[in-house]
């Protein structure tokens, strides 16, 4: 999984800056605006398995920024996963502000529709946070959880991608769950995960360099 660690001047990093601006300009024209809605109405139209539901609800919340920065802490606790949790404390604060002053600036509603499955025990986290900036709570593009789940797909597959080098990639199922549930629990439209998604990898990616999180390999060798 050498490859997705990359610097920020690298054809990697200017590929997917280029990828989200796109997506950006798409989202904030409205062009993909049909797409949204269609798959969204279908959601909306499609929830009310009770285990299903519940599932989702759970999924969704392990993304919630307080319940991950728990999880880093306790990484970051731990002598020879220290360097993982300072990767990943760094990466959910950043990536939580930066989605968060985006959404700020494209301010895009999050979808309209009441959820009709079963009540949640707690209340769906939206997370968005952004300092100074009004009008952003509500916006839904790009996914916070989203881009934290890819981050934590990213670093933690790195981390175990020498004891498990294909085992590893199974742990990109969880971003795909995250996505997935965001979207079931009718809080984001499919290109506000797809958004969060790309940021993830580019904030994972220079992160985890800028870090050299590969050194965590050079102690288990010795």
């Amino acid at each position: 999984m050498q490859s997705w660690l990359f610097d920020i001047r690298s054809r990697s990093f200017v590929l997917l800056t280029i990828l989200f601006l796109v997506l950006t300009g798409l989202v904030y024209s409205g062009i993909t605006e049909s797409f949204d809605q269609n798959i969204i109405s279908f959601f909306s139209e499609n929830v009310g398995n009770p285990t299903l539901d519940i599932i989702m609800q759970y999924v969704t919340e392990s993304g919630d920024v307080f319940n991950m920065l728990i999880f880093g802490i306790v990484i970051l606790i731990i002598p020879k996963t220290r360097r993982i949790g300072i990767t990943l404390m760094i990466l959910i604060v950043l990536s939580t502000l930066l989605t968060g002053y985006i959404k700020c600036g494209i301010d895009r509603d999050r979808p309209d529709f009441d959820y009709e499955g079963v009540e949640f025990p707690v209340e769906i986290s939206r997370d968005t946070f952004a300092l100074f900036c009004e009008g952003g709570f509500d916006a839904s593009y790009p996914s916070g959880h989203a881009a934290r789940a890819m981050i934590f797909g990213i670093i933690l597959g790195y981390a175990l991608s020498e004891r498990f080098p294909r085992g590893a990639y199974l742990l990109f199922l969880y971003p795909v769950m995250i996505s997935l549930s965001r979207i079931y629990v009718l809080q984001h439209y499919p290109m506000d995960v797809i958004g969060g998604t790309v940021i993830g990898i580019m904030l994972a990616g220079v992160m985890a360099n800028r870090t050299k999180l590969y050194k965590i390999f050079d102690k288990s060798k010795t």
